[in-house]
């Protein structure tokens, strides 16, 4: 059953279907609110503002249309607001995407040296990503991570096409000017002691 029809289904009474709803994008928007609470050090509130999305959508699912955006898009953007919402009463200020709670577990055909290396790879990533301001953040998340379209990265962030473009090239490019010291590798000589002519 399609988000549509179960949404018509629900609009026509059989309410029982939301929780099969939200079963399909409870983890992403959890994660997705865990990301913008971390760096707040909120993110234990991060599992009380998911149900809070879901009240919100359920009570105003009678106005969703499809039409505007997808089920997903307007989800995300109540768990954008929500979010944003808890953090001006925190008075934080600051939006964190930093990371999901989800440790990268390497291959076991991957000796142990490799795996912490790539360990530290991701940690140093998601350090990248969280020194990004806000907008940038939540675009470069959504895209990479949810792989949204700009279309629905633009509803959700209420900016252009063109500015979620903007945003995610200005953040890409700062996350590669922020990782570049550490996985610049100098190329040696091959010989010990041998100058370069």
């Amino acid at each position: 059953m399609t988000d549509s029809q179960m949404i018509r289904d629900i609009k026509e009474g059989n309410t029982e279907l939301y929780s099969e709803l939200m079963r399909r994008y409870q983890r992403k928007i959890l994660i997705f609110i865990y990301h913008m609470l971390k760096s707040a050090q909120l993110e234990l509130m991060a599992e009380d503002l998911c149900s809070e999305t879901f009240y919100k959508a359920f009570r105003s699912l009678h106005s969703f249309r499809e039409v505007d955006a997808s089920f997903s898009t307007w989800l995300y953007t109540i768990a954008r607001n929500t979010v944003l919402s808890e953090l001006r009463k925190q008075k934080t200020g600051h939006v964190s995407l930093d990371e999901t709670g989800y440790t990268p577990v390497a291959p076991s055909d991957i000796v142990p040296e490799q795996a912490i290396l790539r360990n530290e790879r991701v940690g140093m990533v998601r350090e990248a990503i969280n020194n990004l301001p806000e907008k940038q953040r939540s675009a470069l998340i959504l895209r990479e991570y949810d792989q949204l379209d700009y279309q629905e990265i633009s509803t959700i962030l209420g900016q252009s096409v063109s500015a979620i473009k903007s945003l995610l090239f200005r953040a890409r490019s700062s996350v590669k000017s922020q990782l570049e010291p550490y996985f610049y590798e100098p190329i040696y000589e091959q010989f010990e002691g041998m100058n370069s002519r």
